[in-house]
């Protein structure tokens, strides 16, 4: 493949002080590409999406273990490699690929995101995209279906089990339904959203979809193997709970004995995941109002900001 032209600068998203979205985030026209390690890529970005922890980290609600500022937002991408390390061996120019690019969400994630024209990422964190799969429906998945998925096998999830999904409609929320269903092979699957979600829950495999602007999942009288609590109810979930049952939660602070964890990123789960995706047992869920131009970033984070989104908020094209 012929030498692919890298410039020196780029336009990114960027922030250089914590606050509110649409307060510090600005449009940057000339800033400085990353550098790119010996186990790293460079990636020409095409899509990103956009998690809760982007707009939470821009509000410094861990500044004590943060990156320096200036930098750009942005964890989940996809994109085409432009450069490979020395030490790389999975991938080459030319490849498309989509990852998680922080290895761990709240210690010192890249000050170069994935809100710019190109990132830097580890070889590990990274994946083939699905070959079915847009640009824009690959960036949606990483950090939310790598959550899903470790949670459930934090708890011992297996084929047969009973799981309730708090927050069924929610980024990882979507993932968890699929993943129990047509991954685990779940005995039964129950999951919450507001009323207009509930068909939502239907399609992604939910048997039992509960309104909960019309009912409390804890006065329910059936009980499960799993309660994965995504929206911070820990507490309550422990009344729904079998004997001998696992919740496990992604809210901080949790509730003992809960199973509280954040994401370790891992490229690797990525590429198991990818056949169910290429078969279609698996599906991307983007929010109605995706995907958002690159230079609606404002909007799209405003929008994430509601807590009202359905699945995953994506800035595509990125120029």
């Amino acid at each position: 493949m012929a030498a692919i032209s890298i410039p020196s600068h780029m336009k990114a998203w960027t922030y250089s002080e914590y606050g509110k979205s649409k307060e510090v985030l600005k449009f940057n026209q000339s800033v400085a590409l990353p550098e790119v390690n010996e186990d790293q890529v460079l990636i020409k970005v095409a899509a990103a999406s956009l998690n809760p922890i982007d707009h939470k980290r821009m509000e410094g609600y861990f500044k004590n273990s943060d990156s320096p500022l200036p930098t750009a937002p942005g964890y989940d991408v996809a994109g085409v490699v432009v450069k490979v390390g020395s030490e790389v061996k999975k991938f080459k120019v030319g490849d498309e690929v989509y990852g998680d690019i922080n290895v761990k969400a709240l210690e010192y994630p890249k000050v170069i995101g994935s809100l710019a024209e190109y990132t830097a990422a580890e070889e590990r964190l990274l994946a083939h995209k699905p070959q079915n799969l847009s640009f824009a429906e690959a960036a949606s998945l990483p950090l939310t279906l790598e959550t899903a998925y470790e949670g459930l096998e934090r708890t011992g999830f297996s084929a047969g089990k009973s799981i309730l999904v708090l927050g069924g409609a929610g980024g990882v929320g979507t993932h968890v339904i699929q993943l129990a269903k047509h991954v685990y092979g779940a005995s039964k699957v129950a999951a919450t959203a507001s009323t207009r979600k509930l068909e939502l829950l239907r399609n992604l495999g939910a048997d039992w979809p509960i309104d909960y602007t019309k009912e409390n999942f804890e006065d329910l009288s059936e009980k499960f193997d799993v309660v994965y609590d995504t929206v911070g109810q820990t507490e309550q979930a422990f009344k729904v709970l079998k004997e001998g049952g696992k919740v496990v939660t992604i809210v901080p602070p949790g509730f003992h004995p809960a199973i509280l964890f954040i994401l370790s990123t891992d490229g690797a789960i990525l590429e198991k995941l990818n056949p169910y995706f290429e078969s279609g047992k698996l599906k991307p869920i983007l929010d109605p109002k995706s995907p958002f131009p690159f230079s609606q970033t404002v909007e799209a984070f405003a929008h994430l900001e509601t807590n009202r989104a359905t699945g995953k908020i994506v800035v595509y094209p990125i120029p």
